[in-house]
Formats: C-alpha cells, sequence, structure tokens
C-alpha cells in the first residue's frame, strides 16, 4: 500500500497562537510540554524549541495508560539523558499527577533558591503547558485542578484561547491551544499523528489511513492485531491494508447491499479502536528509531 500523501494541516488560528505563546513567555517560569506516550517522538512540535527559547522545560508524556510501558520507561529514560526531566501520567486514573509539581521544582530549584534568597518566599509559580492537538492538555489541566474547568473533547483544535488555572498553593498553570508545524518532513510522523487523531479525519481519507495502521500492526503487533480481529498471522503476512481491512470488515460482518464489505465503516472502527486502546497497549515510536529527538 503506497503511502500517504503528504499529509498538512496548518489553520490559521496556529499561527496566531504561536504569537499568543510567544507574547507570554515572559509570564511563565517553565513549559511544561505535553506529549501522546504512544508516540512521543511524532507528537514532539520541532518548532517549540524555537518557541520557548531558552525557559526551562519538562516532558509529560500522557495518556500512557494506552501505551507499552515499557517503551514509555525507555522514553523517561532517554529524555533524563538529554537533560530534560519527564513524568509518564495518565489523566483518566490520575496515575501519576502526583509527579508533576515536585519535578517542576526541581527542575526550577536554582530559580526558587534565588527568590527566597530576595525575600520572595512562596512565589507562584507560572507553567506554560503547550502541546500539539489532541494529546490531552486539557484533560491534565482539569485534573490537576481537580475540577472541570478546561473544555475537553476528544477532538483536535478545542482550545482557542490562553487561559490561567491555579491547581495549587502557589501554582498557577496556563494553558495553550495546540499547534502543529507547516510541514511534516516525514510522512511517517503525519501518519502517527493521524492514527492518533491530532488531525482532523474530516481532510483524510479514512480507508487510506486505517489500511497503513493495519499494515504496521501486522508487522509489529501481530498478536493483537490479530486477537481482536480473528485474524490467522499467516493469512495476513502478505496482505496489503486495503485486503486487511476488507478482512476485518468481513469478521465484524460489515456488509451492505449486494454483500459488498463496507470499507468506511471498518476503517472507522479499526481507528477507534487503536485510539482508545481497544486494540491494545501500544506505542509507535520506538526510543531506537528516533534517537534524534529535540525539546
Amino acid at each position: 500500500m503506497e503511502e500517504l500523501k503528504s499529509i498538512q494541516w496548518y489553520p490559521g488560528h496556529m499561527t496566531r497562537t504561536k504569537r499568543k505563546i510567544e507574547s507570554q513567555l515572559k509570564l511563565i517560569d517553565a513549559v511544561a510540554i505535553i506529549l501522546d506516550a504512544r508516540v512521543p517522538y511524532s507528537s514532539c512540535n520541532p518548532d517549540l524549541r524555537s518557541i520557548i527559547n531558552n525557559k526551562p522545560r519538562m516532558v509529560v508524556l500522557n495518556k500512557s495508560d494506552m501505551a507499552d510501558s515499557n517503551e514509555t520507561k525507555k522514553w523517561i529514560k532517554l529524555f533524563k539523558e538529554k537533560g530534560i526531566p519527564a513524568v509518564s501520567l495518565d489523566c483518566k486514573s490520575g496515575r501519576g499527577l502526583n509527579m508533576f509539581i515536585p519535578t517542576v521544582k526541581e527542575l526550577l530549584a536554582d530559580k526558587i533558591k534565588s527568590w527566597e534568597e530576595k525575600g520572595m518566599t512562596g512565589r507562584t509559580i507560572k507553567v506554560m503547558v503547550v502541546g500539539i492537538p489532541n494529546v490531552g492538555k486539557s484533560s491534565f489541566i482539569n485534573r490537576m485542578a481537580k475540577q472541570n474547568r478546561a473544555k475537553v473533547e476528544d477532538r483536535p483544535g478545542v482550545t482557542r484561547g490562553n487561559q490561567w488555572f491555579t491547581i495549587g498553593k502557589g501554582f498557577d498553570l496556563l494553558d495553550t491551544p495546540g499547534v502543529l508545524w507547516h510541514r511534516f518532513d516525514d510522512k511517517q510522523v503525519g501518519e502517527k499523528l493521524a492514527y492518533i487523531g491530532s488531525i482532523k479525519d474530516e481532510i483524510l481519507d479514512t480507508e487510506h489511513l486505517a489500511g497503513r495502521l493495519l499494515e504496521y500492526l501486522r508487522d509489529n503487533n501481530t498478536e493483537q492485531l490479530c486477537a481482536r480481529y480473528k485474524l490467522i498471522p499467516e493469512d495476513i503476512s502478505g496482505l496489503e491494508g486495503y485486503d486487511i481491512l476488507e478482512l476485518v470488515g468481513k469478521k465484524r460482518g460489515m456488509l451492505i447491499s449486494g454483500g459488498e464489505i463496507n470499507t468506511e465503516r471498518a476503517a472507522l472502527t479499526v481507528l477507534d479502536e487503536f485510539r482508545s486502546a481497544t486494540l491494545g497497549k501500544i506505542t509507535l515510536d520506538k526510543t531506537e528509531d528516533c534517537t534524534d529527538v529535540k525539546i
């Protein structure tokens, strides 16, 4: 199956978002970069390094409940080796949230000590939360604020403006809209972001996209794929993505008039079940393939 054509999605509001982030850097002490634990490399906006400049930063690997835990540990180790503090968490259960504030304070230890020496004990720490669409920034802030204050929807591009939230005594978070970059030089990065829902399905060929995902799963997560859709590994080993998609539709009884398989419905099912981790805990970005990641 051929690679998807270059996926591009850069609405005008993303340019405005970048400007807002740049304009508010002077107000904050550190930046928390939210990444999707299933695609830590692909969900890392390369433009952020220049946007946030020299501000102290840390990484939050969100949706870790949907990722391979062993791979997540490898990513935490890789980021720390690069001098970037990193934590993994699951906003649904709240697991790992208690590590966020201590990690920020450790990141800002020298600055906090300087404040105290100047008599500024208890000064409010202000952290900007950034990331691409649909990595769970608002869900993270909601859990940290212990109330449903930030708008959360499972689709990209919901948060439109920068908002401040107090998450504890002397600790504020600045929420920002998700921002992508102009061009995906690596087509696989664009595909992976489409798989997790960071790019609107409305602009994509979902059948082609699901076919590409099925090819990846065929080669890398064969057992999980076959168990979910009652497939036989030998039967799909030489098949292209669209052929596997037809098998999935057939197994699920997704037929339309004349006995034709409804591949559009099958594609939406595959994408939904991957995004919800019904297919299993899967990490698409492996550390050994992404050592050049930069934050």
